[in-house]
């Protein structure tokens, strides 16, 4: 994935994975119009107090939900201009797609159980891009220090004649360009290198320092590319020195009518992989235990032989899934900010939940109402305000008859953004305890020592030891939010592609992870965005069939050259 990064002046993990989200309320807004299948703003009457509780026309400002103008560049204006017009060329357009297309050609996959660069050639492929970018960006090259290019999610083999084109073709239909990497994420990394190609043969020299950096295993964990980056930028420009950094993240929904939701993400979630391990003496399977696993499942306070560690496994793994984490929804939080922006200006947003929303600022009860209201209204919405398990690949035994000495399970957590991996540490061993307890085995957690016992040990740890606390949230107001939303808008405003007429900026939590956690000493301003709606993508991301519209690419850029014009002149950074 790539990061654009603006600069005041200088003065192994294993199978650890970070899975990407598009922002959460972009695809709420999104699913719910679909669902609806009618155009929902057109039909919506904007009443002065005869409803229930009706949205906000979106010309209207909110302070529970604060919008900002829309933001050309002045100063540069010609050259903003001037680009626009070369953009909205055909040659232009082909030339764009074709780049995409021979980048996506190299099949740049990193995979859970990639080694370290230099060692593993899974990474040789990477100098092919690393060649091919330099062939098609010369002047690019020329003038600026590229660090190594994106990857992609592997396509699986079995999958390949389920495409309806070649995975690696990029193959441009006319309206699609088609394969892995077309969504996540090889259109961002050559829009961002057709920008900055088209500002420098534009003759554009920008006051500020810009940074361009691509990682290359943010689909793996991020630290062999982002994490190196982030201590060389660092180490060179200062703790802070960077006035914002632009990553992937969260996308535009449309109500129709020319309204669209722009969500930011202006925070992540944490994460951690949870090692649960059972150990118990083993023994022949023709003197089995009392309890099957399936005896266990349904009746947790019985008692279990204690040569069973799968048995025991599955009794800690219930007690887990009869304690998930509660929802909350904090007033200083980005999931109450996201809540507030839906209330306040979505037409498709429940009226009841409506009302609750906008007491719910000072009303303590309205907002524990309005916390339920959301946690019923949607899975996506419950995630958003709290942490999340899911027990996702189990092992024990190898034989048939024998009964194994030990069984483990994975547990994929998304933490809180209120809480912290201290916190999460903290349920495990209070959940597991009483099992511990009751079946009479040690308990060791996160190594620490909870309890001794005679008959086995449970053992709870960080799997792969890559635990990362929920990230800082990036501050809203004047400064650049309001740059970059304002950006969003003049970009969408002025798009023949979109033809928006009104334009809602709200902020937005990531449900998963980037690489911009390795960027969180450079600055607090950290903005998680594609320029893209959902309509712009064919079928998703990291699936079969992944194809973009190749219109939204040449929005996108357009997109960039504004923000980097916008962010040159500005006195509020």
């Amino acid at each position: 994935m790539e990061k654009s990064q603006t600069a005041h002046a200088p003065g192994d993990a294993g199978s650890y994975r970070l899975y990407k989200w598009s922002a959460i309320s972009a695809l709420m807004l999104w699913a719910l119009s679909r669902a609806l299948d009618v155009n929902v703003y057109s039909q919506v009457r904007w009443p002065a107090g005869g409803a229930p509780s009706p949205p906000l026309h979106p010309s209207a400002n909110s302070s529970e939900c604060p919008q900002y103008d829309v933001l050309h560049p002045v100063l540069n204006a010609d050259l903003d201009a001037h680009l626009d017009t070369v953009y909205a060329s055909e040659a232009f357009k082909l030339q764009s797609y074709d780049l995409l297309s021979g980048a996506i050609r190299i099949p740049t996959e990193s995979h859970d159980t990639s080694g370290p660069v230099g060692q593993d050639p899974v990474w040789d492929v990477f100098a092919d891009l690393h060649e091919y970018l330099e062939r098609a960006f010369p002047l690019v090259y020329a003038k600026l220090k590229i660090d190594t290019p994106s990857d992609v999610v592997p396509v699986n083999p079995a999958t390949v004649t389920e495409w309806e084109h070649h995975p690696y073709s990029g193959h441009y239909d006319g309206t699609w360009i088609w394969g892995r990497g077309s969504c996540d994420d090889k259109s961002d990394l050559i829009a961002r290198l057709i920008t900055i190609d088209s500002l420098l043969q534009s003759g554009f020299s920008p006051a500020r320092t810009i940074v361009v950096a691509f990682g290359f295993d943010e689909e793996a964990t991020g630290l062999e590319g982002a994490g190196h980056i982030a201590a060389y930028l660092e180490e060179t420009y200062g703790y802070a020195g960077f006035a914002m950094l632009v990553d992937e993240g969260g996308a535009m929904g449309s109500f129709g009518d020319g309204f669209y939701f722009a969500s930011p993400s202006l925070s992540e979630k944490g994460y951690m992989d949870v090692l649960l391990e059972v150990a118990s003496p083993g023994g022949h399977s023709s003197v089995p235990p009392d309890h099957t696993v399936g005896a266990v499942l349904t009746h947790a306070s019985s008692a279990v032989n204690p040569r069973q560690s799968i048995g025991l496994l599955s009794m800690a793994i219930a007690a887990l899934e009869q304690n998930p984490h509660p929802p909350e929804l904090v007033r200083d939080g980005t999931p109450f900010a996201t809540v507030q922006c839906l209330a306040e200006y979505s037409p498709v947003f429940p009226d009841d939940l409506r009302t609750l929303a906008r007491k719910a600022a000072k009303d303590g009860a309205a907002l524990a109402k309005l916390k339920d209201g959301l946690a019923k209204l949607s899975p996506t919405m419950k995630a958003m305000m709290g942490t999340t398990q899911a027990v996702d690949v189990i092992e024990g035994g190898v034989k048939v008859n024998a009964l194994p000495e030990r069984a483990t399970a994975l547990v994929n957590h998304r933490i809180a953004e209120h809480s912290s991996v201290a916190d999460l540490q903290q349920h495990l061993a209070d959940v597991l305890s009483p099992v511990a307890e009751r079946h009479d085995l040690a308990l060791r957690a996160f190594g620490k020592t909870i309890r001794g016992g005679n008959s086995g040990e449970l053992v709870v740890s960080d799997a792969f030891g890559t635990a990362v606390e929920p990230s800082p949230i990036t501050p809203v107001g004047y400064g650049p939010y309001s740059v970059f939303s304002g950006t969003i808008k003049a970009t969408m405003m002025s798009s023949k592609l979109y033809n928006a007429a009104e334009v809602i900026v709200s902020p937005a939590l990531s449900l998963g992870n980037t690489d911009t956690m390795q960027y969180w000493n450079l600055t607090k301003h950290i903005f998680r965005f594609s320029f893209v709606t959902q309509d712009d993508y064919y079928n998703g991301i990291h699936t079969v069939n992944e194809a973009l519209r190749a219109e939204s690419m040449v929005e996108g850029i357009r997109f960039l050259t504004k923000l980097i014009l916008n962010v040159d002149e500005s006195l509020l950074l």
